[in-house]
């Protein structure tokens, strides 16, 4: 068997390689880690297909592979990766507490999305109730900006389209489309 993944995606002791909902072997390959994502979160989960249905179906990943007897799956949506495994799983876990439902307390997840409506759109027909609404929020950020040498500071706001949505574990997701930055007046009056 052939895997080829994009490269940097998996750890290099890949077994499995999962055809769910494509149909179609991932591919993988080690070589080279020029595009290695530096975060992966691992997320615990009470069974791990209702996750599965929630992170393929909804919100759109992909299943690079599984390792069935350990209850893991590996996941990817454009450049995030998720790991997910069965809470009461064989195989290591790593814990420094008892796990109690819902899992997911004091975490949410922003995820970069290119289609938010359509996102939203799936999770409203699977009978989900969003957290958060869609909505349209600009936050204010502080940047500098160089021009010719000089450093100044810039008041601006960065924009999402967004909702947030918990999975089954309670873990929170806000899908959310970049509508870049815009100058932000000052409340005294100047930019």
């Amino acid at each position: 068997m052939t895997l080829n993944i994009r490269p940097g995606a998996c750890p290099p002791d890949l077994r499995f390689a999962s055809r769910r909902r494509t149909g179609q072997p991932v591919q993988m390959a080690n070589d080279d880690r020029a595009g290695f994502v530096r975060l992966v979160p691992e997320l615990d989960v009470a069974d791990l297909r209702a996750s599965l249905d929630f992170y393929v179906d909804l919100l759109g990943f992909r299943v690079l592979y599984e390792r069935p007897a350990e209850r893991f799956a590996y996941l990817d949506l454009d450049e995030a990766e998720l790991m997910l495994e069965e809470a009461a799983g064989p195989g290591r876990r790593f814990r420094t507490a008892p796990l109690r439902q819902p899992f997911g307390r004091g975490v949410n997840f922003q995820l970069a999305v290119r289609d938010v409506d359509a996102i939203y759109r799936r999770v409203l027909a699977a009978g989900s109730r969003p957290v958060v609404e869609i909505e349209e929020r600009w936050y204010e950020v502080e940047v500098d900006l160089t021009n010719g040498g000089t450093v100044r500071s810039t008041r601006t706001e960065a924009g999402n389209r967004q909702f947030v949505v918990a999975d089954p574990d309670g873990y929170l997701w806000r899908p959310y489309l970049d509508l870049g930055v815009r100058s932000r007046t000052d409340p005294r009056g100047s930019t």
